[in-house]
């Protein structure tokens, strides 16, 4: 079964990880060589099928839908919030409780919340 290990945090919390220069401080390095473990850990037991980080929300933007079909394109996220989607990964567990322990063992310096959920196998439910 595949489970979306969704990252969110607030990108102000990021302990020194983006200078003027953006993201190259010794900080930026020491996370992301952990990252880097935890991805060879995942790959090892056969659990990583992708995942990414992502560029700060200020480079997003978000396309909205109205009720009546209409398309409009905005910049940035959809919601105003305090924590922003960072990153995922995209494992296989067997179950809910295998996922959770991998999420567990994600590498994380900030206050975070790491949202995990079941994706589909197969077609969706109509």
């Amino acid at each position: 079964m595949q489970f979306a290990l969704l990252i969110y945090g607030a990108e102000d919390d990021a302990p020194g990880y983006r200078d003027e220069t953006g993201y190259d401080t010794p900080a930026w390095k020491e996370i992301m060589a952990r990252h880097d473990a935890y991805w060879a850990e995942l790959e090892a037991a056969g659990a990583v099928r992708g995942g990414a980080g992502l560029r700060p929300v200020a480079s997003a933007r978000t396309l909205r839908v109205s009720a009546g079909g209409a398309r409009t394109v905005h910049d940035g996220p959809f919601a105003e919030t305090r924590e922003q989607l960072g990153g995922f990964y995209l494992i296989e567990a067997p179950d809910m409780e295998a996922a959770v322990a991998w999420a567990r063992k994600l590498p994380l310096d900030t206050a975070a919340s790491i949202e995990i959920r079941p994706c589909f196998e197969g077609e969706p439910p109509a």
